[in-house]
């Protein structure tokens, strides 16, 4: 045999050699668990103060990179009034096609409390948002998101939220969309209160959608402070983890390093892994340090890297 051929073969089995004493690291994929919508309530100042028109968002959604969002009923309340509630959902419909956008949920706002002591009341809230579940349908949703604030006396509000949320969730199973009750105020916003009732339901399509913020369970207008808060964010999310069907990445400020200043989002989202949730992580902005649009990116990165972190 040649020299070369016994070089080759020397420097072969170094090669076998250095391989079986180190051993390749685990190769592990660089994708989240999870994917990234958009809430429009990051965009609630261009809409409320700027007058942007609310029927735009899709398109901007997906100029910022995102093919998902979580429309918000109060931010249409004023093209409502302008061209009619059927016409609003049928520009949205066409909007989110134009662009290849999906909507996943609707939040639903100012159509009345269904966890009102009263049952009268509660009824006709059950009634104002069944327009909204048939919205959902038509949009492609899987969801709406409900508010259950009630009273603040323990028995009336868990007897009236599942009075309100069975009445709701019956409609809703006849088109396929989910009930969800997120931490928004209240006993809403104390989760072994509010899964008592979700757990008391049983109902499949009745479910939460844990925000990683919103944990002020009473809230004083005049002095805008909260005097009763839910204070353990990571149990909450943990308690209502079960349940969801849609998950809110709430953000306000950031530090200089791209971390969000109240919230630990490599704890929150391991909390949400280890629950088995795969679903998508709606971001909601709600800082104003920086501009709406950049809040948004700066969370979505957030978001991504905490992702990178986790066990």
């Amino acid at each position: 045999m040649s020299s070369k051929y016994y070089y080759f073969l020397y420097f072969f089995s170094l090669l076998l050699v250095f391989s079986c004493n180190n051993p390749k690291k685990k190769i592990e994929s660089s994708a989240p668990f999870f994917n990234v919508s958009l809430a429009q309530w990051s965009f609630n100042r261009m809409i409320i103060n700027n007058g942007e028109n609310p029927l735009d968002f899709p398109k901007e959604a997906k100029d910022l990179g995102f093919n998902a969002v979580e429309l918000v009923s109060e931010l249409y309340s004023k093209k409502i009034d302008e061209i009619g509630f059927n016409n609003t959902i049928d520009s949205l419909v066409i909007n989110l096609s134009k662009n290849k956008v999906k909507c996943l949920l609707i939040m639903i706002d100012e159509e009345g409390d269904l966890a009102h002591p009263d049952e009268t009341v509660r009824d006709h809230a059950v009634e104002r948002h069944k327009k909204w579940v048939d919205a959902a349908a038509k949009l492609g949703c899987h969801s709406i998101r409900v508010n259950t604030n009630g009273t603040f006396v323990e028995d009336i509000w868990l007897t009236a939220a599942e009075d309100g949320l069975r009445k709701l969730s019956t409609y809703a199973a006849s088109k396929n969309i989910n009930i969800l009750v997120e931490n928004h105020g209240g006993f809403s916003s104390d989760p072994e209160k509010l899964m008592q009732v979700i757990n008391t339901l049983n109902l499949s399509n009745c479910g939460t959608l844990p925000d990683f913020g919103n944990w002020c369970i009473k809230w004083v207008k005049e002095s805008k402070k909260c005097v009763i808060e839910y204070e353990d964010y990571y149990k909450g999310i943990e308690i209502m983890m079960p349940a969801a069907k849609a998950v809110s990445a709430k953000s306000y400020n950031f530090d200089k390093y791209g971390n969000e200043t109240k919230i630990d989002y490599v704890k929150m989202l391991q909390i949400v892994k280890d629950s088995g949730y795969n679903g998508y992580i709606g971001i909601e902005y709600e800082g104003d340090e920086i501009g709406e649009k950049e809040g948004v990116i700066a969370t979505r990165n957030l978001l991504l890297n905490a992702a990178k972190r986790l066990n």
